[in-house]
């Protein structure tokens, strides 16, 4: 299969609603009111990618499409699919006790109808800064890129770090440029010495040099990435589907691929710096950020 056509932008939005307490609190961080998803959006544009997909849910649709679709509709292709809790393979019924869907790769499932190019997987809420863009969607355009062959941008551990409280990061291994293992950390911190530490899983306390590439979900795929997913729910679901909480995370089911040999994935290096409101006292940070990114001249006055 030879790709020659532009990626798509695959946006997961489905948290959203719950996450920001209703849409209409989208929080404006630009300094005309832009959301972080704009930023994405208009970076990705200009590194050439084509379409934009969203996933969200049904019970905000109305409010997505007034607020948030209207914007970009002018500038881009858009579609918008859905994530619910039954939206199951068949054969398959939620618990009656569940509550939220089935994790962030069940989230890409949901893309499998609207997407047959290559495509990059972002999170809604997420700032990656224009360099990353760049580098995936050179690597999606690849002529030559085939089945299996994915790639990830790993952004800098250092450079992803708040001074508010601790992140979650797939921390990942590489070998040659390519991802052998990613290993989702949680409370990843700055110590009293301002070196980056966090605790394994025998709660042994483990330091993490600057360097170190983690994952952000700023992922790279080709279409054939749907029907890997397809399985490996299958399996998941198989053990998993009674556990309320339990996910179908997107690091977990491409270290699934790589473990049985179908897949690689690049991982392609950025020093961006990224930024997002994990805790409330990110948020001015994150404002001041831009307004400088702005007055640089990276972004024009207004994006759409």
């Amino acid at each position: 299969l030879v790709y020659i056509m532009k990626p798509t932008l695959f946006v997961l939005a489905a948290g959203m609603g719950s996450r920001y307490g209703g849409l209409k609190q989208l929080d404006g961080v630009g300094p005309h009111g832009e959301t972080i998803m704009d930023y994405s959006i208009y970076d990705a544009l200009h590194a050439g990618f084509g379409k934009v997909v969203f996933v969200i849910r049904h019970d905000f649709e109305d409010a997505f499409r007034e607020k948030i679709l209207s914007k970009y509709e002018k500038h881009v292709p858009v579609e918008v699919v859905f994530q619910s809790i039954d939206a199951l393979p068949e054969g398959y019924k939620a618990p009656a006790d569940r509550q939220k869907p089935w994790g962030t790769n069940h989230a890409v499932l949901m893309g499998k109808t609207a997407i047959n190019e290559p495509f990059a997987v972002i999170n809604a809420d997420d700032f990656y800064s224009r360099d990353a863009f760049e580098v995936i969607a050179k690597e999606l355009s690849r002529e030559d890129r085939k089945k299996g062959e994915y790639c990830m941008v790993g952004f800098r551990v250092g450079n992803t770090m708040t001074e508010n409280g601790s992140v979650s990061r797939g921390v990942c291994t590489t070998k040659d440029g390519k991802l052998t293992d990613i290993v989702e950390r949680t409370a990843i911190k700055f110590d009293d010495n301002h070196d980056i530490v966090f605790n394994d899983e025998n709660g042994e306390l483990c330091h993490l040099e600057p360097n170190v590439p983690v994952s952000m979900n700023l992922w790279g795929f080709t279409p054939d990435y749907f029907d890997y997913s397809e399985r490996e729910f299958v399996k998941f679901l198989n053990e998993k589907i009674d556990v309320p909480k339990s996910e179908f995370y997107i690091p977990s089911c491409v270290d699934a691929l790589i473990k049985s040999g179908e897949a690689t994935v690049d991982v392609l290096d950025t020093k961006a710096k990224w930024f997002g409101v994990t805790y409330p006292e990110d948020r001015q940070s994150v404002v001041d950020s831009l307004a400088e990114l702005h007055r640089q001249g990276i972004y024009p006055d207004r994006l759409f």
